[in-house]
């Protein structure tokens, strides 16, 4: 709005609705409530041991003063930084359709190598999505139709045809909350972002990667990458392949590079594939360290 991007008729404060609190489920995971903090939630005792991937993608983004203010329905909701969406006096698909997307053939060293279309190369800017992403979060809306369900994975779109509808949320409806699935004692989690500098700052890439290896295989892996496209960017090719197979340095390259083999980089940013193939490779390996060495905190 202070940029004139968007300029509403009407504006209401859903601040002090009762929506502030993070509760356990009764399976075992947590319930977080959309006007949660997100400072409070990178804190919370039930996250960062259960949950750390969560907590680390959330003192990953942005500063503290901010985290101090946003929440969790506000992070989910946030808008791309692609500069030509916040520049008015440019076209762009996403804030006026039809228009044209400036980015393809100007400045995208920061925008989408996958998933991206002829009419938009943006990014999503959340860290917290992503975390939410590899962690089978659902984001349960409120609306004139009732109260609906919608997997973190699915709540964000690819541009397509129509990059100016951000999200899966319809006309009238409210995020309430996000739930988390319980956890086993065995997954370990880890969320790990490349920026240009050390804080306060977007994902060029990142990566979050839930892990369960047991006898030296992998049982589970879910990963999600950051800053590489519209969405958080769910892996499932790469899961696949890892799923049964040895928890080696191998088998984690040779997954992700077949995941990636779907990125169609611009000009000025093929360098986030190798980026993003170079975290997920270290972070699966860490955590494989972490679950061969019983005792070894998840944080």
């Amino acid at each position: 709005m202070k940029l004139g991007v968007e300029t509403p008729e009407l504006l209401v404060d859903v601040s002090r609705l009762p929506l502030d609190r993070v509760t356990s489920t009764p399976e075992g995971g947590l319930r977080i409530g959309a006007t949660v903090r997100n400072s409070d939630l990178a804190a919370h005792p039930a996250v960062r041991t259960r949950y750390p991937a969560l907590s680390q993608a959330l003192l990953a983004g942005a500063s503290g003063q901010l985290r101090n203010a946003a929440t969790t329905g506000g992070n989910l909701l946030q808008r791309t930084r692609c500069p030509y969406f916040q520049d008015i006096s440019k076209p762009c698909n996403k804030r006026t359709p039809g228009t044209g997307c400036s980015a393809r053939e100007s400045s995208h060293r920061d925008l989408a190598v996958l998933g991206h279309s002829e009419r938009c190369v943006a990014v999503n800017p959340s860290d917290m999505a992503v975390a939410l992403a590899a962690l089978d979060a659902t984001v349960q809306l409120h609306g004139p139709e009732g109260e609906r369900t919608v997997p973190v994975t699915d709540f964000h779109r690819l541009p397509g045809d129509n990059p100016d509808q951000d999200t899966a949320v319809r006309p009238g409806e409210l995020i309430t909350e996000v739930t988390l699935p319980p956890v086993t004692q065995t997954t370990v989690s880890l969320y790990r972002k490349a920026r240009d500098r050390a804080s306060y700052a977007f994902a060029l890439a990142s990566v979050a990667v839930v892990l369960d290896v047991r006898d030296g295989k992998v049982e589970q892996a879910a990963l999600a990458f950051g800053g590489l496209a519209h969405r958080p960017w769910r892996a499932r090719a790469a899961e696949e392949l890892l799923r049964g197979a040895p928890a080696t340095p191998g088998t984690f390259v040779r997954a992700v590079r077949a995941e990636l083999g779907a990125a169609r980089p611009l000009r000025a940013n093929a360098f986030k594939v190798d980026l993003a193939r170079n975290l997920a490779v270290g972070a699966l390996t860490e955590l494989t360290g972490r679950a061969a060495s019983p005792g070894t905190p998840r944080t």
